[in-house]
């Protein structure tokens, strides 16, 4: 019988268990303080972006949305963030992508004191992840080890593979099932016989970013299954890179979308936040 991992559950347990590690920063007068610079009025970015302040406010922080036009300047956008890395009531900073064509992401990125850079983009952090001493771990892949602790999944001498090679999962979530003893192949779109490779895994991560891209036949019997994909289809329904019912027939543990991996990357977002507020005092 497959089990679904429920992120959302998972999720919300894990914002209960900083609320003391937010008590014991108050009661020495830190609150944990996270700002976020929203440019322009991208829909989607919006909806994070909100997401990010019911949590940020359900857990008692100091929160700011600096919203900014899309017209801003990249200097002007640098200044503001310049501005928040000064802030001593701000622990965690992010700038919420994607950004608009005239601003180059890669600078912005870079402008973010590593120590507030919650998101774990920057170069410091990565160098860090992959160096196997993290200071800040971005997210998803951050949800995704949590996710394999909480169920019990031992990684240790199993064959893994992640399907998706971008900065903000696929290279980092290889390095930590590296780190955590797993035999890693990294593969993607332009990998050859991809569902065999991929039915040699006893854990799956997909994060290719194409909509039920990933059938049964990908999938090794017993093999554990984690899906990152979040595509909109012509109706407006979100769904996975994974075909999830009929790759459920064969998994022994998945992930589903909405509910997935999702609710864990903005909790991890939280505790990061609560990590670096604990690291300034």
């Amino acid at each position: 019988m497959t089990t679904i991992i429920d992120g959302k559950a998972l999720a919300t347990k894990t914002k209960e268990a900083l609320k003391q590690r937010i008590e014991d920063l108050k009661a020495k007068k830190i609150i944990p303080g996270l700002a976020v610079i929203l440019v322009g009025e991208n829909p989607a970015s919006q909806i994070y972006v909100r997401g990010k302040e019911q949590d940020a406010k359900s857990l008692g922080f100091y929160f700011i949305i600096d919203r900014v036009p899309v017209s801003i300047s990249q200097t002007e956008l640098l200044k503001k963030v310049e501005s928040y890395n000064k802030d001593e009531k701000i622990h965690g900073l992010l700038v919420q992508l994607p950004l608009p064509k005239h601003i180059d992401e890669e600078v912005i990125t870079l402008a973010i004191d590593p120590q507030k850079d919650v998101d774990g983009f920057h170069p410091v952090n990565m160098g860090r992840l992959f160096m196997g001493d993290p200071l800040m771990i971005p997210c998803t892949p951050f949800g995704i080890m949590r996710m394999f602790e909480e169920y019990k999944i031992d990684l240790a001498g199993k064959e893994a593979v992640v399907i998706g090679r971008s900065n903000i999962v696929g290279k980092p979530v290889a390095t930590l099932l590296t780190m955590a003893n797993a035999t890693v192949t990294v593969a993607h779109s332009r990998t050859q016989n991809l569902p065999a490779i991929a039915k040699r895994a006893d854990i799956l991560v997909v994060a290719i970013g194409r909509a039920h891209f990933v059938t049964k036949d990908f999938i090794k019997e017993g093999a554990v299954v984690i899906d990152v994909g979040m595509n909109r289809l012509e109706n407006g329904k979100f769904v996975g890179d994974v075909k999830t019912e009929e790759v459920a027939q064969v998994a022994s543990f998945i992930t589903r979308i909405p509910g997935g991996v999702g609710p864990m990357t903005r909790a991890m977002l939280m505790e990061q936040t609560v990590i670096a507020a604990e690291q300034k005092r």
